[in-house]
């Protein structure tokens, strides 16, 4: 484990702190805790896995702000590492052409600082969530493969060398890959070709070439996805580029995927000489209304009562399958430790998880460690029990 960066407190992040709305489900004072209000008292689970890997939560834009105390508290107490949940994707943060919105993004970093945590960024490429002037012209056609790369690189160093020295991690480029190991017919690809790839790394590296660049993807545990994703950094290391990591994104089921096949792909990416993280975990315990897998945001479809069984709560003997699911990856996790950098959940609190409102809106979820009252769920203990049985 890197030790963490200098504790101290940014100005930022102190006005925000003072000046947060307050949460409407909370009867207390509305004061956000300090880091140095917050404790590190047993349990938590970043100190059940201090010898082993990060573990964090992605925030959303109430969180990143300090408008959910609750939520911060649980953040101060439990996690070491954040990453944001759409804040640092383009559409949020450079809507418009020469337009940039960074008052969220340095709220986000700096309670980052003012945790001492390990601080991600997520993403500088990706496929979805890019306005479309991005890739088209003033009268709507593709641009040039040139001008991408131009519109690329300015948004690359501006994002990125705005917070150099300050984000630790980058997910340089998101889901380029098809299940079948091929790359996806992005406006990316289909505009710059292969070389997108090489590029996105490489203004990354310019913008700031100490931090670490990873590559992050959904469905890494199958074969032919993950043959691609190896292709795909090798080709990179190939041409010079430093890859530090793969991160796999963890959105799972009760029952699948198999553990061996998660097994198989973080083994083979620890091969490549580069970490794995595990980088937006969650268990979908809700019926599949297409038998999908993975986290193609573009897979929706309408509400449906049959698909939201559980609105009174979560039945006994799902909660049981749930923890016993969540058991089965951590001393999976466990047992690779020493391949493994970072594990974080894909929210804080059940009512923050996007499976919400995906891939149908309006569904009562229960994918994470901690429930609607922020309080730990039984899974939260078996996480921390996998732990202590490791040691």
């Amino acid at each position: 484990m890197r030790l963490y960066r200098t504790l101290f407190a940014p100005t930022l992040l102190a006005a925000c702190l003072a000046t947060s709305c307050a949460d409407p489900n909370q009867n207390s004072t509305n004061e956000v805790p300090t880091a140095q209000a917050a404790t590190d008292a047993s349990p938590s689970i970043k100190a059940a896995y201090k010898d082993a890997f990060y573990v964090g939560a992605a925030l959303n834009g109430r969180q990143a702000s300090g408008n959910d105390a609750k939520a911060i508290k649980l953040l101060q107490e439990q996690f070491n590492t954040i990453s944001p949940e759409n804040l640092l994707k383009w559409e949020a943060v450079h809507p418009k052409q020469g337009v940039y919105n960074f008052e969220a993004v340095d709220k986000y970093v700096a309670l980052g600082e003012q945790n001492d945590m390990f601080i991600v960024g997520h993403t500088l490429v990706w496929h979805n969530q890019t306005p479309k002037w991005v890739f088209e012209d003033a009268q709507g056609k593709p641009v040039s493969k040139e001008e991408l790369l131009k519109r690329m690189e300015d948004h690359i160093k501006t994002v990125a060398g705005r917070y150099k020295g300050r984000i630790d991690s980058w997910d340089v480029v998101n889901e380029a890959l098809n299940d079948d190991g091929t790359l996806r017919q992005s406006p990316w690809l289909k505009i710059i070709g292969e070389e997108f790839l090489v590029k996105a790394f490489e203004y990354a590296h310019q913008a700031d070439p100490e931090m670490e660049l990873y590559y992050n993807d959904y469905n890494l545990w199958k074969p032919a996805k993950r043959d691609g994703a190896v292709r795909l950094v090798r080709n990179l290391q190939e041409k010079g580029i430093k890859v530090a990591g793969i991160g796999m994104q963890g959105h799972y089921g009760l029952h699948a995927p198999s553990l061996e096949d998660i097994e198989a792909s973080i083994k083979a990416f620890s091969d490549l000489g580069v970490k794995v993280a595990f980088t937006e975990v969650d268990i979908d315990v809700l019926p599949n209304p297409s038998n999908r897998q993975g986290a193609d945001i573009d897979a929706t479809f309408e509400f449906d009562e049959k698909y939201n069984l559980y609105t009174d709560g979560l039945p006994d003997s799902v909660q049981q399958q749930l923890t016993q699911r969540y058991t089965d990856l951590f001393n999976l996790f466990q047992k690779h430790s020493d391949k493994i950098d970072r594990v974080t959940f894909w929210g804080v609190t059940d009512n923050d998880s996007w499976l919400n409102n995906w891939p149908i809106q309006g569904r009562t979820s229960y994918p994470m460690l901690f429930d609607r009252q922020y309080q730990p769920k039984p899974a939260y203990n078996a996480v921390l029990e996998a732990a202590a049985k490791a040691k």
